[in-house]
């Protein structure tokens, strides 16, 4: 006997699975790697806003294939800020899997001001 509330039919199944449906049970975090932020002596905000980047926080990742001093650059966001970069010798991989349309997040792991850097250690996620 199904004792499920909603049986579960292969239509169903089928509209779960599509995406922009507003509903996605088969998500899973892949772990890609772990970086420490680039440029983040560059972000103007930084002392501002680094009492809000606290492990397990969630930073945001863009594509900027415009970028002038790197094509594959990810830039990483808090809260609409622009904190630094992906590593230029880490962000191909991410970034050909951003222009395949996959979503890529970080995710805080430590921060540690050294002198006038902010150091940030990021984990980096694909979403599947």
């Amino acid at each position: 006997m199904n004792e499920s509330i909603l049986p579960v039919t292969p239509g169903l199944l089928a509209l779960l699975s599509q995406p922009n449906t507003g509903i996605s049970p088969f998500k899973q975090e892949i772990f890609l790697l772990e970086i420490v932020v680039a440029g983040t002596s560059f972000c103007k905000e930084a002392a501002t806003i680094e009492p809000a980047i606290l492990p397990e926080k969630i930073l945001t990742m863009k594509r900027e294939p415009n970028n002038q001093y790197d094509q594959f650059a990810i830039a990483i966001y808090v809260d609409n800020i622009r904190l630094g970069f992906v590593p230029a010798e880490m962000n191909l991989v991410c970034s050909r899997l951003m222009d395949a349309g996959k979503i890529i997040f970080g995710r805080v792991v430590s921060k540690n001001w050294k002198n006038k850097w902010l150091q940030i250690r990021v984990n980096i996620y694909m979403v599947e």
